[in-house]
């Protein structure tokens, strides 16, 4: 009993470590719409996308079609649909930051003003469809459970890692910041004495020259 809670609460742990976005939005004709997402890097990522069929039991328009762009933080693209219904990518990330998905209807006479569009985005762990990997390798129960397990601690062992060098990165900072912030304190301490002095020199100056001292 005490291994199976053991196991859910890894589990529970790696799921808050990978990222699953589902969602369903409308697309207005004219605007584009982001969605970003914050991958580590080497971490695989995938995507499904469809636009909404307004009239069920129907094919699908051709004027109900859209254009999606998937681009890393430093704008390379990792996917282009041009004038899809609906598709799917896949890749592992080459560099930490967030990635973005952009949708937008295709300039057409025939446009609609308005699509409805069917979004789903994982990344990490929840990445990996795990009921073909049980397929397709016939794994006994146990051993499936395992690969989980061990897939989902080293998620975590790779996100204690991150944290760990995102937390050395703001220390560095703080570092810097103080020690910038000391020069500047120094420096302003000793020109606000320098500014005194020099106005105490004026002010002696000026007595003297009449003759009040």
């Amino acid at each position: 009993m005490s291994n199976s809670i053991l196991h859910l609460a890894i589990l529970t742990l790696a799921l808050t470590c990978s990222v699953v976005n589902s969602m369903r939005f409308e697309l207005k004709s004219g605007h584009t719409k982001c969605i970003s997402e914050n991958i580590k890097n080497n971490a695989m990522t995938v995507g499904k996308y469809s636009v909404v069929n307004p009239y069920e039991g129907q094919p699908i328009s051709d004027n109900h079609r859209i254009t999606l762009k998937v681009s890393s933080p430093n704008g390379i693209s990792n996917h282009y649909g041009d004038h899809v219904d609906s598709g799917t990518f896949a890749f592992t990330a080459t560099e930490t930051g967030d990635y973005t998905a952009c949708f937008w209807i295709p300039d057409s006479r025939m446009a609609p003003s308005i699509v409805t569009v069917e979004f789903e985005w994982r990344s990490g762990v929840a990445a990996k469809d795990w009921s073909k990997v049980a397929k397709k390798g016939q794994v006994e129960v146990m051993e499936f459970e395992l690969k989980k397990l061990y897939d989902a601690v080293t998620s975590i062992h790779d996100e204690m890692f991150y944290l760990r060098e995102r937390e050395e990165e703001m220390q560095d900072l703080n570092k810097a910041t103080n020690s910038k912030m000391f020069t500047f304190g120094f420096l302003s301490i000793v020109v606000c004495i320098s500014v005194a002095g020099m106005q105490l020199w004026h002010l002696k100056t000026f007595f003297e020259r009449k003759k009040l001292l």
